[in-house]
């Protein structure tokens, strides 16, 4: 009796696929359609704000983003300046906040009592959720009587770094601190005060998530406390400090009720961060918006579009970093 092979596609793995049950795909297709619901609403802001935009950008083209001037009634709009002043707010906030981000978050990973680590996550959480007026309230009523003696002593013994050079005489007897306050100095000030709950609890969560085999690896190799943080810790979740710092960017650059209540207004490219005066995109766009005309509302919703643009680079750059952080992805362990 002669022998029958099996046929080749007896030989092939069976795909098992026991599907969904009714509850999880309504829950698949309930979370896709609201990413997707998300997703055009972001395409929807950005192209409205652009379609508004495009007779600004159309009549002064590339002098919109060159003027620094911005007097309507003489028919003479730019962001040259505003977009300086936004991003030096945003630096300066950056500059104070990521340290303080970054230590708050180590603290709590790994040095706070368990008894208490709880409530101060929860206190840091609750920063975020206070409104950015009263920062605004706070910086202008507290922080700046204070920061004004900063912003002098910078002055004073920093003035060979441009940035911190004043118009004035710090040493004088009679000091002007007009000449201090209302700055872009004191306007990141505050907003640090915002984005650092923001930066701590990416960078929290980042943290938490380092691998328990490294860090009794490196404790076993007689690795301090501290030794286990920069050997491990750091390291695993550096993708995810730079994603937090990012985010916390992107706060920064679109903050504008805490910059417009203490800011002086002033249309001019300067990089002295101590100095009266200066104005960022959204405090701009808020402060003129009610007054405007249509020709100037066109112009206040091109520097809105800009503002978008930059906003979105910024967070979806920091969504990358996070996201390949949380999954371990180019960590050096």
């Amino acid at each position: 009796m002669a022998h029958v092979l099996p046929s080749p596609a007896f030989d092939e793995p069976r795909v098992v696929d026991p599907g969904l049950t009714k509850a999880d795909r309504v829950f698949h297709h309930g979370a896709r359609g609201v990413g997707m619901a998300v997703l055009a609403l972001i395409l929807a802001i950005g192209l409205f704000l652009g379609y508004q935009g495009l007779p600004t950008l159309h009549r002064y083209g590339l002098h919109f983003f060159t003027e620094s001037r911005w007097l309507p009634e003489r028919d003479i709009i730019g962001l040259a300046a505003v977009l300086v002043g936004t991003v030096e707010v945003a630096v300066i906030a950056l500059a104070i906040g990521f340290p303080l981000a970054l230590a708050t978050a180590l603290y709590i990973s790994e040095y706070a009592p368990a008894r208490i680590r709880a409530g101060l996550v929860a206190l840091v959480d609750l920063m975020a959720a206070v409104p950015s007026i009263i920062y605004g309230l706070l910086g202008f009523a507290f922080l700046q009587p204070h920061a004004i003696y900063i912003a002098r002593w910078l002055s004073q013994y920093f003035s060979w770094v441009p940035i911190f050079r004043v118009d004035t005489d710090p040493n004088a007897a009679a000091w002007a601190p007009s000449k201090y306050t209302a700055s872009a100095f004191i306007a990141g000030i505050a907003v640090s005060l915002m984005v650092i709950p923001l930066a701590c609890a990416i960078m929290r969560g980042v943290f938490a998530e380092t691998p328990l085999g490294e860090r009794e690896a490196a404790s076993a190799l007689g690795a301090t406390r501290l030794g286990v943080i920069r050997t491990v810790v750091l390291p695993f979740g550096r993708r995810g400090i730079i994603g937090g710092t990012m985010l916390a960017l992107g706060r920064a650059l679109g903050e504008t009720i805490a910059v417009l209540l203490i800011i002086s207004p002033a249309f001019e490219i300067k990089f002295h961060v101590l100095t009266v005066g200066t104005m960022t995109t959204s405090a701009l766009i808020a402060g003129r918006f009610g007054e405007a005309t249509t020709s100037q509302l066109s112009a206040l919703l091109a520097a809105g579009f800009v503002l978008f643009l930059m906003t979105l680079g910024v967070n979806t750059v920091a969504a990358v970093f996070v996201n390949r952080s949380r999954s371990g992805a180019g960590a050096e362990l």
